[in-house]
């Protein structure tokens, strides 16, 4: 907190006076004093909050005092609010009784902000006689003697109240010539952008420092005696210390001397840890507990010069609790802050940064149990802290703890910022025994979780791909049912599939796709080249696998023992156990592990054959309607040819009958190809198609889509079903006729025909994707006998259908590449949850 610097009456032609650039500025004075011009001419009209004003807004009529109570109810929340949102603000309003003053000053310490009084004094008279040149205002000296007798009483305790400062003027005369100078709190310092080597809990680790600073490509600066005074980096890098560079460790003096070398050279910046804190009151002659290493500290400080004890307690008892950097993106403190106090001064805010948000309670070693803030933050700026031992740096929310033990025998930890770059140096030994062992869990440390308010309700996303996309309340609601009862682990839905609109249309004859249709539409989108791939007729799967189990609970943090994870396009399992479908699926991509070097990968697949999975819907829907038009349409055609031998003219409806038996047998014909025996897992196979994303890339992407397959044509698995595909050259007609016919060759097979896609992502308005599915598969679709409809089927709406597929699949690399850049699991999910949510909107399922 800046210190208090009193400011009096002056003398000279102008006042200088200093306020909270984002707290409370109360202004005291009688009616008449001038608050309301004082506070026009100095702070903008946004930033006043007037009483005046809000009585007017509850009553029609400023001058209204029956109006008061609830004038000052409106007042209060618009106070409150804006202090919420860190917005400096203005109460203009008489202040002169403590009890109102104390309600203002309770407002600012809840939300963690400074507050400052402006006094204006002004002579009795003088206040009257403005009050009576003013026909909007009804005040008269019996009014402002009271006024001024309480402001009289409140003077001489007015400092004590809570305020920061006391500013007083002298109103009676000429309007006073101030100067206004908003202060920024002391960690405040946003303009300041690094980069930055953030390091972690020292401890007295001198040696552990000196290596980590040297492997970070800083240069030490040694004093005549050897020891470290300083350092810079040749690249301008700045070095953020997060406190407890004391106690333990085998020189506590020589990492202050070292620490404060840099920071009074600006080449450090750092914050203060619960150990100095406890430390300057030690050195003070406090009376504290000398434990958790202090007796080292004090005998080790014991040693040193008197004046160098003298620079250390100063520089010690000098530090911030925390700092906001990098136009708000980062924060460091001790011990983790959450996000309404970033850039916050309170004693509550300063007893958080140095030792978190602890229960009272203690575990089993002793120790306070800490609540999990990092598991709930939910902020935008990164925050960097230490504190909590852990045996290695690791992700959470957007926070990350650097204390990994150095001074127990672990290691000394620095992040580099922004590149999010982890270094770390191993402890030269074990200085000091931990109370609780290093790889023990610790009460803070918990997995990210997916919470009702982060998906809840109306909701709108800001998409880097889709734009802005409105989740609606039901949708939201639906898609809840899905993933809090049916969901896979939900740490391994890192992706969602879109869905695929159909081509338009098609005018030939009998046909209501083609592909001529889905090759001029990309056409006319610009698109001068496609990948025609053929359309499995199976489930969606997406595969999420890890080289084995460790990665699996290091990069997605499940400790079950798995290695991957295999869901349908709604994330649910597509067996009660997929554990060997998985590990078979590992083994037969291991190769992809070496040459796209990376312990992950996350494939998009066709997980065959469709009855494997929808053995109940064939069964139940499509065989009866089959099994009961094969046993009903040939009894009709018994019945109609006796009726034509009897004389009766029945032709017509014989035909349409015999139309109808046809497409009944072909019907069957359609579903029936994509029927296969199979038990349990055996002759399940799985058609991969896209290698969605792996460490550090988001492959989807940045390569072609034909990469993509030549990537799983070395496979020779038995488990892994071929894709095949052709690219089209889409200004070349003999490639057109080329794939339509390759098209028709799939389709006559039994296949369900191709999806069409540019050979390089597109962005903009292009579809991803379009499927051009075949004359007899749509049966299966639109029934036996759609083909008597097609004028009708060709009138189709599809932009709905393609407007939820270009969103869909926006959120969906969007929830990718948050994932691959390490963003907190928590907007991840939000996004694989908005697309399982936009399913829910009415479109013709067909499509």
């Amino acid at each position: 907190m800046t210190p208090e610097i009193p400011v009096t009456p002056e003398t000279s032609d102008t006042t200088e006076v200093r306020v909270p650039a984002s707290g409370l500025v109360v202004l005291v004075g009688v009616s008449g004093s001038g608050k309301s011009s004082f506070a026009r001419e100095h702070f903008r009209p946004t930033e006043i909050v007037s009483s005046d004003a809000c009585r007017a807004m509850v009553s029609d009529d400023e001058n209204d005092q029956s109006a008061t109570p609830d004038a000052f109810e409106l007042l209060n929340h618009i106070v409150g609010t804006r202090l919420r949102r860190g917005l400096l603000t203005v109460v203009d309003a008489t202040n002169v009784q403590s009890r109102a003053r104390a309600e203002l000053v309770s407002l600012a310490r809840r939300h963690h902000a400074l507050v400052d009084a402006i006094v204006l004094e002004v002579p009795e008279t003088v206040a009257g006689a403005r009050n009576a040149g003013r026909a909007d205002r009804d005040v008269g000296m019996t009014v402002v003697r009271r006024q001024q007798r309480d402001l009289s009483r409140s003077m001489k305790r007015l400092r004590k109240e809570g305020f920061r400062r006391v500013h007083v003027l002298d109103a009676g005369g000429a309007p006073p010539r101030v100067h206004i100078v908003r202060e920024r709190p002391w960690n405040d310092r946003r303009e300041v952008h690094g980069p930055f080597d953030v390091i972690g809990d020292v401890h007295g680790c001198l040696g552990e420092l000196r290596t980590l600073l040297e492997d970070l490509g800083w240069t030490l600066d040694l004093d005549d005696a050897g020891r470290a005074v300083g350092a810079t980096h040749p690249q301008g890098r700045l070095a953020v210390f997060v406190g407890d560079l004391v106690d333990r460790g085998p020189d506590s003096p020589g990492v202050v001397r070292l620490v404060m070398g840099m920071v009074e050279q600006g080449s450090a910046l750092c914050v203060s840890g619960n150990h100095e804190a406890k430390l300057v009151r030690a050195l003070r002659g406090n009376a504290v507990t000398v434990s958790h290493g202090l007796a080292q500290s004090l005998e080790q400080f014991g040693r040193e010069p008197e004046q160098f004890r003298a620079d250390a307690l100063a520089f010690m008892d000098g530090l911030v609790a925390h700092y906001v950097l990098d136009d708000g993106r980062l924060v460091v403190a001790h011990a983790g802050l959450k996000e309404e106090y970033h850039g916050r001064t309170s004693a509550r805010v300063r007893a958080f940064a140095l030792y978190g948000d602890t229960s009272g309670e203690t575990d089993e070693y002793g120790l306070p149990v800490r609540y999990p803030w990092a598991q709930d933050y939910r902020g935008k700026a990164m925050v960097v802290y230490g504190h909590t031992p852990v045996p290695s740096a690791q992700w959470l929310n957007n926070t990350i703890c650097l204390d990994t033990g150095a001074v127990f025998g672990g290691a000394l930890t620095a992040l580099r910022y922004p590149e999010r770059q982890i270094v770390s140096v191993p402890a030269q030994q074990q200085w000091y025994e931990p109370i609780r062992p290093l790889g023990a869990p610790s009460t803070e440390r918990q997995p990210s979780v997916l919470r009702l308010d982060d998906v809840g309700g109306n909701r709108w996303l800001d998409s880097t791909r889709a734009g802005r996309v409105k989740v609606e309340e039901e949708n939201a609601a639906a898609a809840l049912e899905v993933m809090s009862r049916f969901a896979v682990d939900p740490r391994w839905l890192v992706y969602l599939p879109p869905t695929m609109s159909p081509a338009r249309a098609s005018s030939r004859e009998g046909y209501l796709e083609h592909p001529q249709e889905a090759f001029d539409e990309y056409a006319a989108w610009g698109v001068t080249s496609v990948v025609c791939e053929e359309k499995h007729m199976g489930s969606r799967a997406i595969a999420v696998l890890t080289r084995d189990a460790t990665v699996a609970a290091r990069r997605f943090g499940i400790d079950d023992g798995s290695s991957g994870c295999i869901h349908t396009r709604t994330g649910r399992p597509f067996f009660a156990d997929t554990a060997p479908l998985v590990e078979s699926l590992r083994d037969a991509v291991a190769p992809l592990f070496a040459s796209l070097d990376t312990d992950w990968v996350a494939l998009d697949c066709e997980l065959l054959p469709w009855s494997a999975k929808a053995l109940d819907l064939i069964t139940d829907q499509y065989a009866s309607v089959g099994a009961a038009a094969r046993h009903a349409l040939p009894a009709a055609l018994a019945g109609l040819d006796a009726a034509s031998g009897r004389g009766l003219d029945v032709e017509d409806l014989r035909r349409r009958t015999d139309a109808r038996h046809a497409n009944a047998l072909a019907f069957r014909g359609a579903y029936a190809a994509y029927v296969r025996p199979t038990d349990g897992l055996d002759g399940v196979t799985l058609a991969p198609f896209q290698v969605l994303a792996v460490q550090g890339h988001l492959l989807a992407e940045t390569h072609p889509h034909p990469w993509h397959l030549t990537q799983f044509a070395g496979l020779t698995s038995d488990l892994i079903t071929p894709t095949r595909h052709r690219v089209v050259d889409l200004t070349s007609q003999r490639e057109r006729e080329d794939a339509v016919r390759w098209w028709e060759e799939l389709t006559a097979a039994g296949g369900e025909g191709m999806v069409v896609k540019p050979a390089h992502l597109v962005t903009g308005r292009v579809q991803p994707g379009l499927k051009v599915r075949g004359r007899e598969y749509l049966r299966i679709i639109y029934g036996p006998d759609y083909t008597e409809s097609l004028p009708l089927l060709r009138d189709r709406n599809l932009t709905h259908k393609r407007r939820l597929a270009l969103r869909e699949h926006g959120l969906g690399l969007d929830a990718l590449a948050g994932f691959v850049a390490g963003e907190p699991l928590w907007q991840v999910h939000q996004r694989v949850f908005a697309v399982l949510a936009l399913e829910s909107e009415p479109v013709d399922p067909r499509l």
